[in-house]
């Protein structure tokens, strides 16, 4: 039986992150309640306290058994959890002078414990707006940063630690191995690795499954791809049927290639399903973006049963299948406390009643990205099918932003904030060129573990370096509220950005293909990927020129989707993109994001 760290789940974007990160580690992990008591848990080796989207201090703010801090068992505290092992034990908390998103500059004022052999200073990724005003009794600050004096506290004596950053998430460079430490101090076995998961989900899968088949919609993508192998490993291919959906929104002849490559890959049991026109009148006149999501996941699932109809498929004896990976979830408001950022297809509240009735099977829905693409290398994939850029299920239809009539009209007067940001960067960064446009548009991001819908800022210089650049971009979001992106222009000038009101249609999407498309050749021919996880290309109605548009290039370096930095792409690359895209009349600005996650999700929408 598995020695166990126990995760407890406040709500935060990366719950769930700690534990694939803990059994990164070799260590069998679980997400628990955060109302479980302290009995249940004295059987566990560790506690980790998750972060979470709420303040400690507010009235419905989740919190734990204080007496779990009596079990003599060593507890981490994250984020939030940090804040909450203070003020359970007699801290206190306070709103910071500073907000903090993205990387900050740990300063390790005393090497022990999780800080082990860790660098005196090291990068680390923030996401909060509430701070330890107040140390309890007992605890010695062991880290801090320029904005956070109180980033890392330790009760040695009892092996208590609370951390402000998230050490679970890639961008923080020394993560693992501050989680490596604390699992040494719990003492605990090693002995959990994803070809268990491997074992232990092939008899689960047989058990849910039983006599029935799956009918599992595919993408084309990693994650269906790989589930799609799952399903086959443990049934049989001729128990798991396969559906891709041409929805119109997909790249450029993309249907096409699926099918080829998936049939070159032994997977034969497929069936494309050309419903193009549905999704584009279903999306007609639709602006909103949650509205555009919510449409095409019912879409989706209404596709599949018409086409299981079809077939001649009983549904007394088929399950149907979904490829969906644990962001999914989370991002959708997924567990207890989450904040919904976005509603993904795949859960939609259609999906989630079938769900709820036993009607789904979701063979990889506790996993990330990086752990798909492992399982899919040790199930025998092509390592170019495993390693293939994310898309999202909804496609293009959430990378081509919508405007109505209202949103002209309602448009603000950015003057004054413009003003207040070029001034912001003359006397921060000594940036006497830069002119900057607060655009009309907005999207989606993520902050202190809450969505947010603001807008983006574009940045008009003659500035390249990208290590200033993701400085000017930090400081930006981290002090004016009104904005969670920040875009540095590459082609066209600086005016008076109006609105056009645009919905999805056949012109814009292939518009937005053809884009899309010649990005896509020039990366192939790249001299390097630059580390490049995804790279979506957003089309935004949006320009200085009436009923033009604008373009925005989002390449972005990741491993699992909860967190992301912008990719540093070689200026020649970028060149040939701007010309090649500049060839297309309808586009006037190209825009290059450089926003991490947090503040701004992957995806605009």
């Amino acid at each position: 039986m598995h020695q166990k760290i126990a995760v407890l789940d406040f709500g935060g974007q990366y719950a769930h992150l700690i534990a694939n990160r803990v059994r990164r580690l070799g260590v069998y992990s679980e997400i628990l309640d955060n109302e479980i008591s302290a009995e249940q848990l004295k059987d566990f080796k560790g506690v980790i306290l998750s972060g979470g989207p709420m303040s400690v201090n507010g009235k419905d703010a989740p919190m734990c058994d204080p007496d779990i801090f009596k079990l003599g068992i060593p507890v981490l505290g994250i984020c939030y959890g940090h804040q909450l092992m203070q003020k359970t034990l007699g801290g206190e908390v306070a709103q910071g002078k500073t907000k903090e998103y993205g990387m900050a500059e740990l300063n390790i004022v005393n090497p022990v414990g999780i800080f082990k052999d860790i660098k005196a200073n090291s990068r680390v990724w923030m996401s909060h707006f509430d701070m330890v005003s107040n140390p309890s009794e007992g605890f010695e600050v062991i880290g801090n940063t320029e904005d956070c004096p109180t980033a890392a506290l330790a009760d040695t004596v009892r092996n208590l630690y609370g951390i402000q950053f998230h050490a679970e998430v890639t961008h923080t460079p020394e993560g693992m191995k501050m989680l490596d430490n604390f699992l040494n101090i719990c003492n605990v076995n090693r002995d959990w690795s994803i070809e268990k998961f491997i074992e232990e989900q092939i008899e689960e899968i047989k058990k849910k499954i039983g006599n029935n088949k799956v009918f599992l919609l595919v993408s084309g993508g990693v994650d269906s791809t790989v589930c799609f192998a799952l399903l086959e490993k443990a049934l049989g291919p001729n128990r798991v049927h396969g559906m891709l959906v041409d929805t119109g929104l997909m790249r450029l002849d993309e249907a096409e290639k699926v099918k080829k490559y998936l049939n070159e890959a032994g997977f034969t049991n497929l069936h494309v399903a050309d419903k193009k026109d549905e999704f584009l009148n279903a999306l007609d006149g639709v602006f909103d973006p949650e509205k555009k999501r919510k449409i095409i996941g019912d879409l989706f699932w209404k596709i599949k049963e018409d086409v299981a109809e079809e077939l001649g498929l009983n549904p007394n004896e088929w399950i149907m299948g979904q490829g969906t990976i644990y962001p999914d979830t989370i991002e959708t408001g997924g567990t207890k406390h989450a904040d919904k950022i976005k509603t993904h297809h795949n859960r939609v509240d259609l999906v989630q009643q079938m769900i709820a009735a036993g009607k789904v099977i979701e063979p990889i829905a506790q996993l990330y990205k990086d752990e798909v693409r492992e399982l899919g290398e040790k199930l025998g994939l092509p390592h170019e099918m495993v390693w293939r850029h994310p898309f999202p299920g909804p496609g293009l239809g959430v990378r081509m932003l919508c405007a109505n009539e209202a949103s002209v009209q309602d448009s603000p007067d950015f003057t004054e904030l413009n003003g207040q940001i070029v001034d912001y960067l003359k006397q921060k960064f000594g940036l006497d060129d830069a002119e900057v446009r607060v655009l009309p548009i907005q999207s989606v991001g993520v902050q202190g573990d809450e969505r947010t819908y603001r807008h983006p800022v574009a940045l008009f210089t003659k500035l390249r370096d990208w290590k200033t650049l993701e400085k000017i971009s930090t400081g930006i979001t981290n002090r004016f509220s009104e904005v969670n992106r920040v875009m540095l222009c590459m082609s066209g000038e600086a005016g008076n950005f109006t609105i056009n009101p645009y919905c999805i249609t056949k012109k814009r999407v292939g518009l937005l293909q053809r884009a899309d498309d010649y990005v896509d050749q020039i990366m192939k021919n790249a001299p390097d990927d630059y580390g490049i996880w995804q790279f979506p290309v957003v089309l935004i109605p949006t320009s200085t020129t009436p009923n033009k548009e604008s373009i925005v290039l989002r390449p972005i370096v990741s491993t699992e989707a909860m967190t992301a930095s912008f990719a540093e792409i070689d200026e020649n690359v970028t060149n040939q993109i701007v010309e090649r895209i500049n060839t297309e009349e309808d586009i006037t600005h190209i825009f290059y994001d450089l926003t991490h996650k947090p503040p701004g999700t992957i995806e605009w929408e």
